[in-house]
């Protein structure tokens, strides 16, 4: 079968080891289910494992992607949930210790098929495309976490979304807006931040910007650039949730602040199958559908891989094996 795949992995040069070519069908496990895929979805992590990063050169040649949306052999259209937990683990996936997505240890799905656990499969609502269904299980599902489950927002609070123009940022805004929450954004890029504010932020700031007032919660992906900004900009007994680290992984906090005003740090990573099949029910019923930048044929992968790398994107690049 046709697949996208890392042949090689290399630190400086991540598209270097992207191949594009035949690889064999996956195996299907007792327990798991062949999907053929119709649409699938890139990820910065992509990228990260092209690097090197949670992809172990033992484990070469790994078929990428974690994201899809396709038909099982019985005709049933389906969403694939990319967290896959131990057998034997019964609480929130995302805390299993030997927790893997899929193309770290199972091939990926940048594939005509992929087998994963049948547990990890989720209806797919006829409302969605599936273009846009393959875009929410990563990007759009880190998103639900952070607002929904770590922050806990509700109607009426202000948000905060360090960065525009990403997948996960630009959920965060949808899904922020279309939940009655007032969304503020801050970006270095003009043409994202106007972008952004058709999807419902009520003002967009230039990075590190003094705020009108100090905000319920905060979403942060980028890091250490935008970090002390992050802290600084929340209103006593706020939450801070933190699912990334783009521009760095160490930066300075001021305990103080934290204690003195009983601000929340949170860590979130990806999401539940149960809170993926909320996240569908939420578009389906709000009409909300995801950003897609733009949707190429699996064979022009490299396309996408570099546009994304180059930070040239808005929303989420689809790919159609």
């Amino acid at each position: 079968m046709f697949a996208a795949y890392a042949s090689s992995l290399d630190a400086a040069d991540p598209l270097a080891g992207l191949t594009l070519g035949e690889r064999p069908e996956p195996p299907v496990p007792d327990g798991w289910t062949a999907v053929t895929v119709r649409a699938a979805a890139l990820n910065h992590h992509d990228l990260w494992s092209l690097r090197g990063v949670g992809l172990d050169p033992s484990r070469l040649p790994m078929i990428l992607g974690c994201d899809a949306a396709g038909v099982t052999d019985d005709g049933r259209e389906v969403l694939v949930h990319a967290v896959v937990s131990h057998p034997d683990w019964r609480d929130d996936e995302t805390l299993d210790p030997k927790r893997t997505l899929l193309s770290e240890l199972h091939p990926g799905t940048f594939a005509q098929r992929v087998a994963v656990p049948s547990r990890n499969l989720v209806p797919k609502p006829s409302a969605l495309s599936f273009e846009e269904a393959a875009c929410l299980p990563t990007a759009w599902l880190t998103a639900y976490r952070m607002l929904f489950t770590q922050a806990r927002v509700v109607p009426g609070q202000t948000v905060l979304v360090q960065g525009a123009g990403g997948g996960v940022a630009t959920a965060l805004v949808a899904l922020g807006a279309a939940a009655g929450a007032r969304v503020w954004v801050t970006s270095r890029n003009p043409s994202k931040a106007a972008r952004v504010t058709s999807l419902g932020a009520d003002e967009v700031f230039a990075t590190g910007a003094r705020l009108p007032e100090r905000v319920d919660a905060v979403m942060e992906t980028v890091g250490a650039a935008t970090w002390q900004h992050s802290v600084r900009s929340l209103r006593p007994g706020g939450t801070l949730v933190v699912s990334g680290a783009t521009s760095g992984y160490v930066a300075e906090t001021e305990l103080n602040r934290v204690f003195f005003l009983q601000l929340r740090v949170v860590g979130s990573t990806m999401g539940t199958r149960d809170e993926l099949a909320r996240l569908l029910a939420f578009c389906e019923r709000t009409g909300l559908r995801p950003v897609v930048d733009r949707v190429l044929p699996l064979a022009d992968a490299r396309d996408g891989f570099a546009a994304l790398d180059a930070g040239d994107v808005f929303g989420k690049v689809v790919f159609t094996p």
